[in-house]
């Protein structure tokens, strides 16, 4: 049984979420904007890097997240 490759996007700092602008099952491209994070009162875009559907959103607005927390999967 082959194992779904899964792309992770993840925060690259410690940060609070503003607002996730995607949802399951949306599709996103390379370049779209799927999060907004707020850090030393700072907004942070989060941008896909890559085309995909999203399969899971793991944070929510009011969220404080840490370097490396998982923010949204994708499924190419």
């Amino acid at each position: 049984m082959a194992r779904e490759q899964v792309i992770e996007i993840v925060s690259e700092m410690v940060a609070g979420v503003l607002g996730v602008s995607v949802e399951v099952g949306a599709r996103v491209a390379a370049g779209d904007e799927v999060a907004l994070l707020e850090s030393m009162k700072m907004e942070i875009p989060v941008i896909a890097e890559v085309p995909g559907v999203v399969t899971a959103v793991k944070v929510a607005a009011g969220d404080v997240v840490q370097e490396g927390d998982v923010l949204l999967v994708l499924s190419p």
